[in-house]
């Protein structure tokens, strides 16, 4: 968990995971730990694979955080949701605009796209739950990670939609 949570921290202010917050999430923990996760392909189809909304309290460090936000992204119009990762003390590490921190209810006041709702906090997922089904894998060192994030987004939903 300290691995993911220091991975996360350490991508603060870069802009190469925009609209790829569920790549975000999972990349600090599988590429800080060398593993392969497997969820859901968005954030909300995640959120309801993992029951994020049997925990709606304060999340605990290192659980997924997650939220219901609806609007139209490779032109689809659906409820994506978003993510993010609990770094301690109420707050998230997640992907916006930038990888930025954000007290875990304070994303909701988060400026949106046109068309796009506010976020809705619904809950979290634990650590223990995070790893159900979790492989090792050997990550390269070679290309950015949030590239590599574009292009398997691109291979599940389609270039340039």
């Amino acid at each position: 968990m300290r691995r993911a949570v220091e991975w996360a921290l350490a991508w603060r202010g870069e802009a190469g995971y925009a609209t790829r917050c569920l790549a975000f999430v999972e990349d600090a923990y599988e590429r800080a730990n060398g593993i392969e996760m497997f969820g859901g392909d968005y954030a909300a189809e995640s959120a309801d694979l993992m029951h994020a909304r049997l925990n709606p309290g304060r999340p605990p460090r290192g659980a997924f955080v997650f939220y219901d936000f609806v609007g139209t992204m490779l032109g689809e119009h659906r409820n994506w949701g978003h993510v993010a990762l609990a770094v301690g003390g109420g707050r998230v590490v997640h992907a916006w605009d930038v990888v930025r921190v954000d007290g875990h209810l304070a994303v909701e006041d988060l400026a949106t796209g046109p068309g796009w709702t506010r976020p809705s906090y619904i809950g979290w997922v634990p650590v223990t739950r995070l790893f159900e089904g979790a492989r090792p894998k050997e990550w390269g060192t070679d290309g950015s990670a949030a590239a590599e994030a574009l292009a398997a987004q691109e291979r599940r939903f389609g270039a340039g939609r």
